[in-house]
């Protein structure tokens, strides 16, 4: 019948909703337009729980994917996030409505007026749209994007209100040396921090001039997207946190999650400039502190190590970075004593005097009492436990300083 009467006939799931759609575009762009302004008036009115909530209820109401991006790509969405090629096209230079396509896909985005965290677009994209339709979406996005600021506004005191009351708490904690007092303790298990068990501390600095608060977010949230009693807090101006393990891991698991932290300083590497130091694994509150404090000395140290990629590991430092930890830190004593667990105190004395007599076997066997063949295959055993070669001068400076610290101290290099 449709043919005889020259007629084109078409099946649609929702009849009702396709000839709305077919008025709106034939009769009135402003009626589009006014129903689009609608649909983002209705989903603002519903209480948003933070930014991405907000987000779905837009993209819930509008009928479309929505996104915040900025030119390092898509930060929020709800919905299928806008690809790769779309995002190219669009104009972040632009304080107006900016309108884009590609053959797949076409997009409304609009800056986003924000004094925190500059150069953000919220868009709003889909498929098959008609210039009609993506005009009137750019009316809609400039619509909601008001609300989408102030969110941010509201989201971002949350955060730095968070981020000062858990960072008074670490400052506390580190103060007492990781011993909490009842009130610090109740304090920590309101946070969901734990003294108890093993500890694998981890810091990130940024190598130039970042926000504090940028740096925390996207750091915390990488951090405690491990699938591990993981935690972390602004610290100054870093980010430090820990890895909490209710029993003593193996070297091999330790191995295992220092990798990891390497994968997730490189991820951040793609978005910020940023140094990580790892500390060592250490048991309880006492722990935790040390190895908080190591984790900053290694990252202190890290910020100046481009040839490791700004990322060092203090179970992992050479001896020359070791040697600059201790014209930097408090932290060279313990650091020193485990470089030398190896040794007995008999060996520490040996080889003190070696490095005393600037490596001459001659005057170490005459200061030690010794002949030189008895003193020559002790010093080639203590480089084999320390897994060291005594030919390299930054090695044997490190050592000498290590054991001075460890005599002065008492000469059993254990704690």
């Amino acid at each position: 019948m449709a043919r005889r009467i020259g007629l084109t006939l078409l099946a649609a799931d929702r009849p009702t909703a396709l000839a709305k759609a077919c008025w709106e575009l034939l009769e009135s762009r402003q009626a589009l337009v006014l129903a689009y302004v609608h649909k983002v008036a209705r989903s603002i009115e519903y209480a948003a729980a933070d930014l991405h909530d907000l987000l779905r209820h837009m993209a819930s109401g509008v009928g479309h994917p929505v996104a915040i991006v900025d030119e390092r790509g898509v930060l929020r969405h709800a919905g299928p996030p806008p690809s790769p090629e779309l995002l190219a096209r669009v104009d972040f230079g632009s304080p107006w409505i900016d309108l884009v396509q590609t053959p797949a896909e076409c997009a409304a985005s609009v800056r986003v007026h924000s004094t925190v965290r500059p150069g953000l677009r919220l868009l709003m994209s889909g498929h098959g749209l008609t210039d009609t339709q993506v005009r009137a979406l750019g009316t809609a996005v400039e619509v909601a994007m008001p609300a989408v600021a102030a969110r941010l506004m509201i989201d971002e005191v949350h955060a730095w209100s968070d981020a000062s009351r858990s960072s008074a708490i670490l400052t506390e904690l580190l103060e007492r040396k990781g011993v909490p007092d009842a009130e610090l303790e109740r304090r920590l298990v309101e946070r969901g921090w734990r003294t108890a068990g093993w500890h694998l501390g981890v810091r990130v600095v940024g190598r130039g001039r970042l926000d504090g608060l940028e740096l925390a977010r996207v750091v915390t949230e990488r951090l405690l997207a491990l699938p591990a009693d993981s935690h972390a807090s602004v610290l100054g101006e870093g980010v430090s946190g820990w890895l909490t393990f209710t029993r003593r891991p193996s070297p091999e698991v330790v191995e295992t999650w220092v990798r990891r932290l390497r994968e997730l300083h490189d991820d951040l590497q793609s978005e910020l400039e940023v140094a990580t130091g790892i500390g060592s694994l250490a048991p309880e509150g006492a722990g935790l502190a040390a190895t908080l404090a190591e984790a900053t000395d290694a990252a202190r140290l890290a910020v100046r190590r481009a040839s490791t990629g700004w990322f060092l590991h203090l179970d992992r430092l050479g001896l020359t970075q070791l040697l600059a930890a201790w014209t930097a830190s408090d932290t060279f004593e313990p650091a020193a004593r485990s470089l030398l667990g190896a040794l007995g105190p008999e060996e520490i004395r040996t080889l003190a005097a070696y490095l005393d007599r600037e490596s001459s076997l001659v005057a170490a066997a005459a200061e030690l009492g010794l002949h030189r063949n008895t003193l020559g295959p002790r010093i080639r055993r203590i480089e084999q436990l320390l897994a060291v070669d005594l030919t390299d001068p930054d090695v044997r400076l490190a050592l000498h300083l290590a054991c001075r610290v460890v005599l002065a101290g008492g000469d059993s290099p254990g704690p």
